[in-house]
């Protein structure tokens, strides 16, 4: 389990909210949010459920911290992340030299 990578991703909600979560398996984890009691309760209620960004972010604390990181994040800063235009590996580097 040391070795474990975890994934971060954002999910589109039907009301046009965006939601965070990390997991092992990304695919798993997105049938679990649209028909299992395990779902997270904030995204009950709120489908249809799409998938827009996912991307391994390693170990389950630095996932952690970059999870917080990205849920403090404006709408349109969540979008340049899930268009590309930012890097998660940017918000990783600067999160270890602002930690430093």
């Amino acid at each position: 389990m040391a070795n474990t990578q975890f994934s971060l991703y954002i999910v589109l909600c039907g009301d046009d909210t965006y939601y965070t979560g990390i997991a092992v398996d990304v695919d798993k984890r997105m049938v679990e949010h649209s028909s299992s009691p395990r779902g997270a309760k904030y995204l009950r209620g709120r489908g249809p459920l799409k998938l827009v960004y996912s991307e391994i972010a390693g170990d389950r604390a630095t996932a952690l911290r970059l999870e917080y990181r990205v849920k403090r994040m404006s709408r349109i800063q969540k979008e340049a992340l899930i268009d590309g235009c930012e890097s998660l590996q940017k918000l990783t580097k600067d999160q270890f030299t602002a930690a430093g």
